[in-house]
C-alpha cells in the first residue's frame, strides 16, 4: 500500500511575510498583510512530497494583534490539530509580535501534529525576500512527525526555535531571531530537520478558551515616576510585571509602592530588563519571581494564571515550572 504524502495547512494571518512595498529596493517602507495567502504559496517551488492546503484566517500587522486575537488563533488550530486529514500545520504571522503568540499557542495547546510559526524580515515584494524560504522549511518541518514532540516550534532563517525561548532580537536583520542562553532547538537546510535538544514536550497548562486578566509591564530605569505605578492601579490591572534592573532590582523609591499594590491584590512578577538571565533575588517576600521567563512571556503566563483562578500561593511553583520547558 503507498504511503499518501504528508497534509500541511498553512493559516495565514498577514504580516510582513505577505508585505508589499512599492519598489523592491525598500525593505521597511511596505504594508504588512497586503498579499493573500495563494501569492505567498505561489513563489514555492513544487512540492511532489508534501500536500498543501492553505487558508486566509487575517491580513493584519502583528502590532495590532490584540489578546482576542490569540484565542482566536488557538481555536482554529485546535480544529487544524483535529482534523484527521491534516499532518501538521503552519501559522504564517508577523514577526513583531510571534514570540507573544507562539508562547500563548505553547500554553494552550495540546499537539498530536507539529504546529510550526514562521514570519519574515523583509515584506513579499524585495530583492531578497526571506519569506519565500522560511515558509518552505517552515511547511519541511510540520511534515516531519517528529517535531510535535518539541512543542510549538517557529521556523526562520534555518533556525528552528522553541516558543519558550523564542525572542527577537533586531530590527531588521534576516536572522532577527534567536533563543538566548537555551540555543535553537534545531535547524533546516535543504529539506533535512536536525534537532539540537532533545524533544520536551510538557502537557498545556491552559485551555485555549482560557480568559486573558489584565496585565501590565513596566520596565524600571533611573528617574521613574512614582506616577507609573498609580496608573497601573487606576487602570483596573490585576498583574504587573516590573521589568527591574540586573537580577530584578527595583528603584529604591518603588519597592514600597509595589509592596502596597500586592497588599491591595496585585499580583507583582519581578522579572529582568537584560534580555536574558534567571531572576532569583532573595529578600523579595510578597513578589513572585518571573524566574526564567522574560517579562513579556511573564506577562502572559500571569495573564491566564489569574483568569485560571491560580491560587496566589502556587503562582511561583507555576513560574519556576514554566521557565524550564
Amino acid at each position: 500500500m503507498t504511503r499518501r504524502p504528508p497534509a500541511v495547512r498553512i493559516l495565514a494571518t498577514g504580516g510582513t511575510i505577505a508585505g508589499a512595498a512599492p519598489s523592491p529596493c525598500d525593505t521597511s517602507g511596505y504594508r504588512a498583510g497586503a498579499l493573500p495567502v495563494d501569492e505567498l504559496l505561489a513563489a514555492l517551488p513544487a512540492l511532489d512530497d508534501i500536500r498543501l492546503d492553505a487558508r486566509q484566517l487575517a491580513s493584519l500587522d502583528s502590532k495590532d494583534a490584540l489578546p482576542g486575537f490569540w484565542q482566536m488563533l488557538a481555536g482554529e488550530l485546535a480544529r487544524a490539530q483535529a482534523d484527521p486529514d491534516v499532518d501538521g500545520v503552519v501559522l504564517t504571522h508577523g514577526t513583531d509580535t510571534l514570540e507573544e503568540t507562539a508562547w500563548f499557542l505553547h500554553l494552550t495547546l495540546a499537539l498530536a501534529k507539529p504546529l510550526v510559526v514562521t514570519g519574515a524580515m523583509r515584506p513579499a515584494t524585495a530583492a531578497s525576500a526571506d519569506g519565500p524560504m522560511n515558509l518552505l522549511q517552515a511547511v519541511q518541518v510540520a511534515a516531519c512527525p517528529q517535531a510535535a514532540r518539541h512543542g510549538v516550534l517557529a521556523v526562520l532563517n534555518g533556525r528552528i526555535h522553541r516558543a519558550r525561548h523564542l525572542r527577537k532580537a533586531h530590527t531588521h536583520r534576516v536572522d532577527a531571531f534567536d533563543s538566548p542562553e537555551a540555543g535553537p532547538a534545531g535547524f533546516i537546510q535543504d529539506g533535512y530537520v536536525g534537532w539540537l535538544s532533545p524533544a520536551h514536550r510538557p502537557a498545556p497548562r491552559f485551555a485555549p478558551e482560557t480568559p486573558l486578566a489584565p496585565v501590565d509591564i513596566l520596565f524600571d530605569y533611573p528617574g521613574i515616576s512614582t506616577a507609573m505605578v498609580d496608573a497601573v492601579l487606576r487602570g483596573g490591572a490585576r498583574g504587573l510585571v516590573w521589568a527591574g534592573y540586573g537580577n530584578g532590582s527595583i528603584s529604591g523609591r518603588i519597592e514600597p509602592l509595589l509592596r502596597e499594590a500586592g497588599r491591595q491584590g496585585l499580583a507583582v512578577v519581578l522579572a529582568t530588563r537584560t534580555g536574558a538571565g534567571r531572576v532569583g533575588r532573595p529578600g523579595t517576600d510578597g513578589f513572585i519571581q518571573a524566574a526564567g521567563l522574560d517579562p513579556y512571556k511573564a506577562r502572559i503566563a500571569l495573564m491566564l494564571a489569574l483568569a485560571a483562578g491560580i491560587p496566589p500561593s502556587d503562582l511561583q511553583s507555576l513560574f519556576d515550572t514554566l521557565s524550564y520547558e
